[in-house]
Protein backbone atom coordinates (compact mmCIF):
# COMPACT_ATOMS: atom_id res chain seq x y z
CA UNK A 1 0.00 0.00 0.00
CA UNK A 2 1.28 3.30 -0.78
CA UNK A 3 1.66 6.26 1.80
CA UNK A 4 1.14 9.95 1.26
CA UNK A 5 1.22 12.64 3.91
CA UNK A 6 -1.59 15.17 4.41
CA UNK A 7 0.37 18.04 5.20
CA UNK A 8 1.54 21.49 3.46
CA UNK A 9 4.14 21.82 5.92
CA UNK A 10 7.43 22.42 3.58
CA UNK A 11 9.79 21.55 6.05
CA UNK A 12 8.06 18.36 7.50
CA UNK A 13 7.46 16.84 3.85
CA UNK A 14 11.51 17.64 2.83
CA UNK A 15 12.35 15.52 6.38
CA UNK A 16 10.24 12.73 6.16
CA UNK A 17 10.80 12.14 2.57
CA UNK A 18 14.62 11.43 3.18
CA UNK A 19 13.34 8.22 4.36
CA UNK A 20 12.19 7.03 1.40
CA UNK A 21 8.81 6.20 2.45
CA UNK A 22 6.99 8.90 0.86
CA UNK A 23 5.15 8.10 -1.96
CA UNK A 24 2.84 11.07 -2.69
CA UNK A 25 0.97 13.97 -0.92
CA UNK A 26 -2.14 15.31 0.01
CA UNK A 27 -3.01 18.89 0.47
CA UNK A 28 -6.30 21.05 0.62
CA UNK A 29 -7.30 24.83 1.18
CA UNK A 30 -7.43 24.59 4.73
CA UNK A 31 -3.77 22.95 5.34
CA UNK A 32 -2.16 25.49 2.99
CA UNK A 33 -3.71 28.44 4.90
CA UNK A 34 -2.59 26.59 8.34
CA UNK A 35 0.91 27.20 6.47
CA UNK A 36 0.29 30.95 5.39
CA UNK A 37 2.06 30.41 2.36
CA UNK A 38 0.63 31.07 -0.98
CA UNK A 39 -0.94 28.40 -2.92
CA UNK A 40 0.67 28.17 -6.00
CA UNK A 41 4.24 28.54 -4.80
CA UNK A 42 3.26 25.69 -1.80
CA UNK A 43 2.10 23.30 -4.73
CA UNK A 44 5.47 23.85 -6.81
CA UNK A 45 7.94 23.20 -4.06
CA UNK A 46 6.39 20.45 -2.79
CA UNK A 47 6.00 18.59 -6.31
CA UNK A 48 10.04 19.15 -6.00
CA UNK A 49 10.67 17.81 -3.37
CA UNK A 50 8.47 14.67 -3.80
CA UNK A 51 8.46 12.44 -7.13
CA UNK A 52 4.97 11.03 -6.51
CA UNK A 53 1.16 12.67 -7.17
CA UNK A 54 0.80 15.92 -4.97
CA UNK A 55 -2.80 16.31 -5.04
CA UNK A 56 -3.65 20.22 -5.12
CA UNK A 57 -7.31 21.28 -4.38
CA UNK A 58 -9.47 23.70 -6.18
CA UNK A 59 -11.63 26.64 -4.86
CA UNK A 60 -14.52 27.10 -6.79
CA UNK A 61 -17.69 24.70 -6.59
CA UNK A 62 -18.53 25.53 -10.04
CA UNK A 63 -17.91 23.17 -13.18
CA UNK A 64 -16.29 26.20 -15.17
CA UNK A 65 -14.37 27.57 -12.44
CA UNK A 66 -12.92 23.46 -11.57
CA UNK A 67 -12.13 23.19 -14.69
CA UNK A 68 -9.93 26.71 -15.30
CA UNK A 69 -8.28 26.11 -11.90
CA UNK A 70 -8.01 22.31 -12.14
CA UNK A 71 -6.11 23.26 -15.22
CA UNK A 72 -3.60 25.92 -13.76
CA UNK A 73 -3.49 23.86 -10.98
CA UNK A 74 -1.85 21.10 -13.41
CA UNK A 75 0.40 23.12 -15.29
CA UNK A 76 2.70 23.65 -12.21
CA UNK A 77 3.76 20.59 -12.39
CA UNK A 78 3.88 16.56 -14.32
CA UNK A 79 2.88 15.27 -10.85
CA UNK A 80 0.55 17.59 -9.55
CA UNK A 81 -2.87 15.65 -9.05
CA UNK A 82 -6.23 18.01 -9.05
CA UNK A 83 -8.28 17.84 -6.21
CA UNK A 84 -11.88 18.19 -6.71
CA UNK A 85 -15.02 17.57 -4.70
CA UNK A 86 -17.72 15.46 -4.79
CA UNK A 87 -20.65 17.30 -6.15
CA UNK A 88 -22.13 17.22 -9.48
CA UNK A 89 -20.21 19.59 -10.78
CA UNK A 90 -16.81 18.03 -9.33
CA UNK A 91 -17.97 14.79 -10.97
CA UNK A 92 -18.75 16.45 -14.40
CA UNK A 93 -15.31 18.42 -13.76
CA UNK A 94 -13.91 14.95 -13.53
CA UNK A 95 -14.41 13.63 -16.95
CA UNK A 96 -13.60 16.37 -18.70
CA UNK A 97 -10.44 16.93 -17.01
CA UNK A 98 -9.19 13.14 -16.86
CA UNK A 99 -10.39 13.15 -20.88
CA UNK A 100 -7.28 15.98 -21.03
CA UNK A 101 -5.05 13.28 -19.21
CA UNK A 102 -4.95 15.54 -16.27
CA UNK A 103 -5.23 13.49 -13.17
CA UNK A 104 -7.79 13.85 -10.62
CA UNK A 105 -8.61 13.06 -7.04
CA UNK A 106 -12.05 12.99 -6.15
CA UNK A 107 -12.52 14.39 -2.43
CA UNK A 108 -14.59 14.36 0.63
CA UNK A 109 -16.45 10.50 -0.37
CA UNK A 110 -19.01 9.71 2.02
CA UNK A 111 -20.58 6.71 0.39
CA UNK A 112 -20.18 3.54 -2.31
CA UNK A 113 -22.84 4.87 -4.68
CA UNK A 114 -20.32 8.52 -4.46
CA UNK A 115 -17.36 6.35 -4.99
CA UNK A 116 -19.02 4.33 -8.05
CA UNK A 117 -19.44 7.88 -9.97
CA UNK A 118 -16.24 8.97 -9.46
CA UNK A 119 -14.65 5.61 -10.75
CA UNK A 120 -17.15 5.94 -13.80
CA UNK A 121 -15.89 9.40 -14.40
CA UNK A 122 -12.60 8.76 -14.90
CA UNK A 123 -11.03 9.75 -11.21
CA UNK A 124 -7.71 8.54 -10.98
CA UNK A 125 -7.85 8.71 -7.17
CA UNK A 126 -11.02 8.54 -4.18
CA UNK A 127 -10.46 9.81 -1.17
CA UNK A 128 -13.39 8.13 1.04
CA UNK A 129 -13.65 9.86 4.51
CA UNK A 130 -13.34 7.27 7.64
CA UNK A 131 -12.45 9.12 10.09
CA UNK A 132 -15.65 11.92 10.11
CA UNK A 133 -17.27 8.77 9.15
CA UNK A 134 -16.20 7.33 12.35
CA UNK A 135 -17.30 10.90 13.91
CA UNK A 136 -20.48 10.33 13.70
CA UNK A 137 -21.14 6.82 14.58
CA UNK A 138 -20.58 4.63 11.47
CA UNK A 139 -17.85 2.59 10.84
CA UNK A 140 -15.25 4.04 8.05
CA UNK A 141 -13.96 0.62 7.07
CA UNK A 142 -17.04 -0.59 6.23
CA UNK A 143 -16.85 1.92 3.23
CA UNK A 144 -13.48 0.74 2.36
CA UNK A 145 -14.55 -2.43 2.45
CA UNK A 146 -17.52 -2.06 -0.15
CA UNK A 147 -15.43 0.16 -2.48
CA UNK A 148 -12.71 -2.32 -2.35
CA UNK A 149 -15.48 -4.87 -3.62
CA UNK A 150 -17.18 -3.11 -6.45
CA UNK A 151 -14.08 -1.59 -7.72
CA UNK A 152 -12.96 -5.05 -7.95
CA UNK A 153 -16.05 -6.44 -9.64
CA UNK A 154 -15.63 -4.02 -12.35
CA UNK A 155 -12.25 -3.37 -12.67
CA UNK A 156 -11.94 -0.11 -12.39
CA UNK A 157 -8.40 1.86 -11.86
CA UNK A 158 -9.50 4.40 -9.55
CA UNK A 159 -7.41 4.23 -6.94
CA UNK A 160 -8.61 3.76 -3.17
CA UNK A 161 -7.16 6.51 -0.98
CA UNK A 162 -8.17 6.07 2.18
CA UNK A 163 -8.15 10.08 4.22
CA UNK A 164 -9.16 11.52 7.50
CA UNK A 165 -6.76 8.69 8.95
CA UNK A 166 -6.96 9.54 12.62
CA UNK A 167 -4.09 6.74 13.68
CA UNK A 168 -2.09 4.21 13.10
CA UNK A 169 -4.92 1.25 13.28
CA UNK A 170 -6.71 2.97 10.29
CA UNK A 171 -3.25 2.28 8.46
CA UNK A 172 -3.49 -0.76 9.18
CA UNK A 173 -6.99 -1.91 8.28
CA UNK A 174 -6.76 0.13 5.45
CA UNK A 175 -3.76 -2.37 4.18
CA UNK A 176 -5.82 -5.03 5.43
CA UNK A 177 -9.02 -4.40 3.15
CA UNK A 178 -6.66 -4.00 0.40
CA UNK A 179 -6.66 0.04 0.27
CA UNK A 180 -4.56 1.25 -2.57
CA UNK A 181 -3.38 4.10 -0.74
CA UNK A 182 -3.71 5.63 2.99
CA UNK A 183 -2.78 9.51 3.68
CA UNK A 184 -1.69 10.35 6.33
CA UNK A 185 -0.41 13.51 8.79
CA UNK A 186 3.02 13.14 9.35
CA UNK A 187 2.78 12.49 13.01
CA UNK A 188 1.00 9.46 12.46
CA UNK A 189 3.77 8.13 10.35
CA UNK A 190 6.43 8.58 12.85
CA UNK A 191 4.27 6.44 15.26
CA UNK A 192 4.15 3.73 12.92
CA UNK A 193 7.77 2.76 13.35
CA UNK A 194 7.09 2.44 16.78
CA UNK A 195 6.63 0.12 19.75
CA UNK A 196 7.75 -0.32 22.77
CA UNK A 197 9.30 -3.99 22.53
CA UNK A 198 11.54 -2.72 20.16
CA UNK A 199 13.15 0.34 22.26
CA UNK A 200 13.44 -2.24 24.94
CA UNK A 201 15.30 -4.92 22.47
CA UNK A 202 17.14 -2.51 21.17
CA UNK A 203 18.26 -1.42 24.71
CA UNK A 204 18.69 -4.48 25.91
CA UNK A 205 20.57 -5.93 22.28
CA UNK A 206 23.20 -2.76 23.51
CA UNK A 207 23.76 -3.52 26.92
CA UNK A 208 24.94 -7.02 25.91
CA UNK A 209 27.01 -5.78 23.16
CA UNK A 210 28.91 -2.98 25.72
CA UNK A 211 29.37 -5.86 28.11
CA UNK A 212 32.07 -7.21 25.21
CA UNK A 213 33.71 -4.34 24.70
CA UNK A 214 34.17 -4.90 21.46
CA UNK A 215 33.82 -2.38 17.90
CA UNK A 216 32.94 -2.93 15.03
CA UNK A 217 35.03 -0.17 13.40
Amino acid sequence: MKLFLDTADINEIAELNETGLVDGITTNPSLIAKSGRNILETIKKICEIVSGPVSAEVTATDYAGMIKEGKRLAEIASNVTVKIPLTKDGLKACSALSKSKISVNVTLCFSTAQALLAAKAGASFISPFIGRLDDIGSNGMNLISEIVEVYSNYSFSTEILVASVRGVQHVVDAALLGADVATVPPNIMLKMYKHPLTDKGLEDFLTDWKSTGQSIL
